[in-house]
């Protein structure tokens, strides 16, 4: 993800806060259990006293330096881990409860940013930190098939509702499945309140926790950073990183396209926004109220026929499951 040095700097120091506050977790606990038994301090001395005074020996040219520090070594770990044995502890006791495991906390994996610091910068960029607590509720755990009928039926497939919408939930679990092995996208179509969005951030949820990065954005949202990025010559650091991204993450998520004002400016950007993403196999999801119809009109058959060779296409029916939720 590109960053200014601004937001760069902001997300350091974050990381940097969190080592500190492992640390202090690390201390509290070691200080607890150097009071139930004061061998372990006195263990844990004589580690680094024998691993300074073997150093110097290695300096020195003593050969036999290293393999008698290994030996030492093993053997205050054997008598530390049967202390705590007796103790009633282990060494993952010691270990802090990292936000994120990978990395542990430091932002890095060896020399390359780790998942979490992409997805940091992208939340940063985009402002779209919250994402994470709607996530907290649409999500496939929270997913139901209860407001889908299972009498009206879909006149072009002879499906019913229900079994559209099994269908496609089957057709989402296949794209995160498959994420890493094939490219793929998904198009969501239908009239208002059928699940499109909810669909969207149960994708979103899956695959942020495997560690990929995803930008969710409104179709307003979207085209209002294309007309900065082209109008006001991306003279912004910020409004550079913000541009850049939207063709690099892993998942780009345009809700309620045609809920904008399109005009020839959104259609020509729609277009070099999807291809540019299918040349450099980037997935995306989109969602809209508009029939496939309707997209071509409005966008363009060339815009269209990117959608319709690149996107598993998928319609969902119904009735508006928000008003469904008032009446029961």
């Amino acid at each position: 993800m590109s960053l200014s040095n601004t937001q760069y700097d902001e997300i350091l120091r974050e990381y940097n806060a969190r080592q500190i506050r492992n640390q202090h977790f690390v201390d509290d606990r070691v200080k607890e259990v150097y009071g139930k038994d004061r061998r372990l301090k006195a263990i844990d001395d004589a580690i680094a006293s024998c691993s300074l005074f073997q150093a110097k020996k290695l300096l020195n040219g003593d050969v036999n330096a290293l393999a008698q520090l290994r030996a030492q070594l093993a053997e205050y770990k054997r008598q530390r881990v049967d202390i705590l044995d007796e103790l009633g502890y282990s060494e993952q006791y010691f270990e802090p409860s990292y936000e994120c495991s990978d990395c542990k906390d430091t932002g890095y994996i060896g020399n390359d940013r780790c998942h979490c610091f992409k997805q940091r910068a992208i939340d940063l960029v985009y402002t779209q930190s919250n994402i994470r607590s709607i996530l907290q509720d649409e999500n496939f755990e929270h997913f139901t098939f209860d407001y889908y009928s299972k009498t009206e039926k879909n006149p072009a497939t002879g499906l019913t509702v229900y079994e559209t919408a099994q269908n496609a939930v089957r057709e989402c679990h296949k794209f995160i499945d498959s994420f890493d092995a094939s490219f793929g996208n998904l198009f969501f179509y239908g009239d208002t309140g059928v699940g499109k969005t909810f669909l969207s951030n149960c994708v979103a949820k899956e695959l942020l926790d495997t560690g990929h990065s995803v930008i969710y954005f409104t179709a307003f949202q979207l085209f209002e950073i294309f007309e900065n990025n082209t109008f006001h010559k991306a003279s912004d650091e910020d409004m550079i990183a913000a541009h850049q991204n939207i063709f690099e993450c892993d998942l780009l998520i345009i809700d309620d396209l045609g809920t904008e004002l399109p005009n020839s400016f959104t259609t020509s950007q729609l277009f070099l926004c999807l291809n540019e993403r299918i040349l450099r196999k980037k997935s995306t999801i989109i969602s809209t109220n508009l029939s496939l119809n309707q997209v071509a009109e409005i966008y363009s058959e060339r815009t269209f026929s990117r959608i319709s060779s690149s996107y598993t296409i998928l319609k969902l029916l119904g009735d508006d499951i928000r008003i469904q939720k008032k009446f029961l």
